[in-house]
């Protein structure tokens, strides 16, 4: 049985849906992700929402455009719900109704999951189905290449823990190259907006701690 693969949005930030993925021993790459949050094979992405984001981006519209995309680029688009009902604000059938109206309209599966560990399962029994069962691996399918130095550059910060893009650009903008920004001390990282003591020392030691060879 082949290892399993899961291609995940650099921008996904919940480490308990990681650590537990890497505890299965499944392999996790990571990529900047035009549509959804992770790629299990060439035909399934799947967008994961909590209750509080599913509701938000229903409020401000953003859902049906989200879905449109995450459809036209992958065959099998699968939306992850994660959170008990009982956090709703918006009341059953409005939940009801738009996961209706995503499964007619936008050929969209609904899963529903209990929070990070039965997340982690969810995923880890979808790449199983499709990479051990229908032998189909996890693909960039619609990714945009970063054809520009400065592209690879701002995507090469975005992988860094606590680096979104905008964080990143203004990173590239400051100290213009990708040494520049390894070589910044801490104080010099400080002096990024958003940028306070422990975020800058993060990203200092990820930069320049020597690589352990033995662990």
């Amino acid at each position: 049985m082949q290892q399993l693969r899961i291609i995940v949005d650099s921008r996904e930030r919940n480490l308990e849906i990681l650590e537990t993925l890497s505890n299965m021993d499944i392999e996790l790459s990571f990529a900047q992700l035009p549509v959804g949050d992770y790629i299990i094979s060439d035909r399934v992405c799947i967008e994961r929402k909590t209750v509080s984001d599913f509701e938000n981006s229903i409020i401000d519209s953003r859902l049906f455009d989200q879905i449109k995309r995450l459809n036209e680029s992958f065959m099998k688009p699968v939306l992850l719900i994660e959170g008990r009902d009982e956090e709703s604000r918006l009341g059953e059938r409005v939940m009801l109704g738009t996961i209706m109206k995503l499964y007619v309209d936008y050929n969209t599966q609904v899963v529903r999951s209990n929070g990070c560990e039965d997340t982690a399962y969810i995923l880890s029994r979808f790449a199983q189905h499709e990479q051990n069962g229908e032998k189909r691996g996890p693909r960039l399918t619609g990714i945009k290449r970063a054809y520009s130095n400065r592209q690879w550059q701002v995507l090469i910060l975005c992988s860094i823990p606590g680096i979104g893009q905008k964080l990143a650009e203004k990173l590239i903008s400051r100290f213009r190259t990708i040494r520049g920004v390894a070589s910044a001390s801490v104080d010099e990282l400080m002096e990024i907006d958003k940028i306070g003591r422990k975020k800058a020392e993060s990203i200092y030691n990820i930069l320049n701690t020597e690589f352990d060879t033995d662990n």
